[in-house]
């Protein structure tokens, strides 16, 4: 044999050699994976055996269509009390909770939530950031947001000579953004007169549908393998998008705070505004926030503070088209407070009772954060005596609890005297900015913008629904409507 044929052979030999080894080292590897997977579900059906759940694949969890999740999840909160596990794939698995007993203790206590920090920084930065809700400065914001609900409704006014048919969502998200820009960020202009605001608020829309459909799909956990899928390249695009409009915001800000003028005019303030604590702030070491820290606060306060907001407006809206006799009494009591609109104040969003009762009970139907997860971090006993171990996640099902017949009779019905003054009710049975230590730091924010976009609107049009369109509600990170929130409106003379 030559010389050359026996070094093919010992080639041969030496490859088929490693792909014996890289073999068995793949199948050692698949069978650790399949017995850590197979003990840790077998963990989870032990912690959640007292917790009955209608019958669930053991790869592909409880099937249910996307489009119809709250459909069915509403069937449970009926027929299993307090609570239940959803087995969205394998060993994944969320605990559902819509009982005000058990979200009381569990917001009694510290926790982990998703978009949030843990442990001591988490404290830090909402000691940091609590000043900037401080009364004195949410003032002056209730202007600013009424000039932003005006440049809404006169783009509204242009486009009802066309057809009064409106999909509203688009426009409440371009106005919401528009307020939070110039209230908590200092942002000069209209960003609801720039097309490259419109990108923005899409890579949020995509981004509220990839994170529900990655959570839900087994094959798409692994990070590597996810930035292979179209799902994943568009996931990655649209953070991209997000990042960008967040970095710009931050760098405009940054070069304002060059100008000795602009500067001197922050240390001035006694109270400052959202992004400007986060650029003066000093941790308690003395160091700024580092530029991760920075952007990671702007992304949230951006996204909740718009998207959220967003949500809420747009469902009250299609609340008060469908029961017109409590739109009209809400008109009533906005036009003997306020006249034409000419003008509203901060003192005005006290004195329309009966408005801020619909807008309740418009939040109590929808809303806009249908759910919220937090790992438990050590072990939790429930009133009745049920138990659950640490690492569990659990969701605060919100949408369950405002729809739980225990908790609300006849939840489907609109009935704002659910909200009359000196109404009493569960402290934990109506939770729209969830609850304890970790509720949402804006509501006050949000509560003044729902009053005054409410408020203002009312005046300008009468809101009719549209039988042919019917919003179907989508359990997303925001409440979202699958083919949109059409209403048709109608200028009041």
């Amino acid at each position: 044999m030559s010389v050359s044929a026996l070094s093919l052979t010992r080639l041969l030999g030496g490859n088929s050699g490693f792909l014996q080894l890289a073999s068995l080292l793949g199948l050692l590897l698949l069978l650790f994976k399949a017995v850590q997977f197979l003990l840790h579900r077998q963990w989870l059906l032990k912690a959640f055996q007292q917790f009955p759940s209608p019958p669930s694949h053991w790869l592909f969890g409880h099937k249910i269509p996307k489009d119809q999740e709250l459909k069915h999840t509403l069937t449970w909160v009926g027929e299993f009390p307090s609570a239940c596990p959803q087995w969205l794939w394998g060993s994944k698995v969320r605990f559902l909770v819509y009982d005000p007993d058990y979200l009381k203790v569990i917001l009694g206590r510290s926790g982990y939530g998703l978009l949030l920090l843990n442990g001591q920084r988490w404290f830090q930065h909402r000691r940091m950031l609590t000043p900037a809700f401080h009364y004195n400065i949410l003032k002056p914001y209730v202007g600013i947001m009424a000039d932003s609900v005006r440049v809404m409704l006169d783009k509204w006014e242009q486009l009802i000579g066309q057809d009064s048919l409106l999909e509203i969502f688009q426009h409440v998200s371009l106005m919401t953004l528009d307020t939070i820009m110039k209230c908590a960020f200092s942002y000069q202009g209209s960003v609801q007169l720039d097309r490259n605001s419109q990108s923005y608020i899409k890579a949020v829309g995509d981004l509220n549908y990839f994170i529900f459909s990655r959570m839900r799909n087994v094959f798409h956990q692994n990070d590597t393998f996810y930035r292979l899928t179209s799902d994943g390249r568009l996931f990655h695009q649209a953070c991209q998008l997000a990042h960008e409009h967040t970095d710009k915001v931050i760098r405009q800000r940054k070069a304002q705070l060059q100008d000795e003028g602009e500067l001197e005019k922050v240390r001035r303030k006694r109270h400052l505004d959202f992004l400007d604590i986060l650029l003066f702030a000093k941790m308690e070491n003395g160091s700024s926030l580092s530029d991760e820290d920075l952007r990671a606060e702007v992304d949230t306060f951006m996204f909740g503070g718009h998207d959220t907001t967003a949500s809420g407006i747009s469902w009250i809206f299609y609340a008060l088209a469908t029961h017109p006799e409590h739109q009209q009494k809400c008109r009533e009591e906005v036009q003997s407070l306020l006249g034409d609109g000419a003008s509203i104040t901060w003192d005005h969003l006290d004195q329309m009772p009966y408005t801020t009762m619909c807008i309740k009970e418009a939040l109590r139907l929808y809303p806009p954060v249908p759910n919220v997860s937090r790992d438990l971090d050590k072990p939790i006993t429930f009133p009745d005596g049920r138990s659950l171990p640490k690492g569990i996640m659990v969701t605060l099902f919100i949408y369950g609890l405002h729809h739980n017949p225990k908790v609300w009779p006849n939840p489907e019905v609109f009935d704002p005297s659910r909200f009359a003054p000196g109404s009493s009710r569960h402290s934990h049975s109506f939770l729209p900015f969830s609850g304890g230590s970790r509720n949402c730091i804006g509501k006050q924010f949000a509560m003044n913008e729902l009053k005054v976009a409410v408020a203002l609107t009312l005046l300008r049009f009468e809101l009719l629904a549209d039988p042919t369109r019917v919003p179907v509600p989508m359990v997303l990170p925001v409440l979202k409507s699958k083919n949109g929130i059409h209403l048709h409106l109608k200028k009041i003379q």
